[in-house]
């Protein structure tokens, strides 16, 4: 083997230790990402809350479940 060779093993064993330490780490991150993101909770049930009041009426704001959008709404007891 001449030291040409040796040259252009060296080379190749170091470009793939690069890449295999590149790719261990990206796995890394994803896992610890993952691992982040399974504890959030997702919201099964839409939402109605009562922000406010207008003369005998709630103001209902209602949001549907994973949507990022609230609606308004009048509610009033007394026209059941």
């Amino acid at each position: 083997m001449t030291e040409e060779d040796k040259y252009a093993l060296k080379e190749l064993l170091r470009g793939v230790g690069v890449f295999a330490s590149a790719s261990a780490v990206f796995i890394v991150i994803l896992l610890v990402l993952a691992k982040v993101a399974s504890g959030d909770k997702p919201i099964n049930s839409a939402s109605f809350e009562v922000v406010d009041k207008y003369k005998e009426c709630d103001i209902v704001r209602y949001a549907p479940h994973q949507v990022a959008e609230y609606k308004y709404f009048l509610y009033c007891e007394k026209n059941k």
